[in-house]
């Protein structure tokens, strides 16, 4: 019996994420892979920074805070910001993470600005759309994301990166790859009014073959790396997607 040691779960999902971006002509390195470890802990983030995983994405503001508190010296772990965020625990993020994907409002973006610690890099942010028109769904509407991303740009100890989106699941390629082409769309339009922005982040474990393609840089993913979540947590944390 062999003691090797199997590998873990975010080798092969590199490998395939590395592979979906060849495929679409694109440099994997562009392409940074989140590990969404909300409901899991701290040993199996360990577990997969072991791995050489290095990004790592929390939704809930107590349970990710607690975990980056408790690994402190985790060398090398960035931390993003995933989930929808309340004023009241505005500070707690800014404080402690190094991004904040889902920015949907100026205020909660002026909070986050004032309350990041001047002795840390400015707080990387991205503006979440809602990109499939859900009522379910936090962010903002597309034609609401101009004025609202030249007030973020504006702030200091912020740093505008990208747009972000959580679409509503479809089981075909071609129809996945209509919400992430109009975010990119809307990322273009952007530029045109002089706000370029490099980040996408876009796709998760069951659609971001079809991102990548449409030119994600921040790819979400959780259940392909940590297995499935627990019910319990996942049912009373308010989640609005699976990663």
């Amino acid at each position: 019996m062999s003691d090797t040691a199997a590998p873990h779960p975010v080798v092969a999902v590199r490998a395939a994420l590395d592979a979906a971006a060849r495929s679409a002509g694109r440099d994997p390195a562009d392409i940074t892979l989140v590990a969404v470890s909300k409901t899991f802990p701290a040993e199996a983030v360990c577990a997969a920074h072991a791995a050489g995983q290095r990004h790592f994405g929390e939704n809930y503001v107590q349970e990710g805070c607690a975990k980056i508190d408790a690994l402190g010296n985790l060398d090398g772990a960035v931390w993003h910001f995933i989930g929808p965020l309340q004023s009241n625990k505005s500070r707690m993020v800014a404080e402690r993470f190094d991004w904040v994907h889902s920015v949907d409002r100026e205020s909660i973006a002026r909070r986050l600005s004032e309350q990041r610690p001047a002795g840390k890099l400015p707080l990387r942010v991205c503006i979440q759309v809602n990109v499939s028109g859900e009522a379910s769904k936090s962010g903002i509407e597309p034609d609401e994301v101009l004025p609202l991303a030249q007030a973020v740009a504006a702030l200091p100890r912020l740093e505008l990166r990208g747009l972000m989106a959580i679409p509503a699941p479809a089981d075909d390629a071609a129809k996945q790859r209509v919400p992430f082409a109009a975010l990119r769309h809307l990322r273009d339009q952007l530029a045109s009014q002089g706000i370029h922005l490099p980040d996408l982040s876009m796709g998760m474990s069951a659609d971001y073959p079809a991102a990548v393609e449409e030119g994600a840089t921040l790819v979400r993913i959780g259940s392909a790396i940590f297995g499935a979540r627990q019910a319990r947590l996942a049912a009373t944390s308010g989640s609005e997607a699976p990663a």
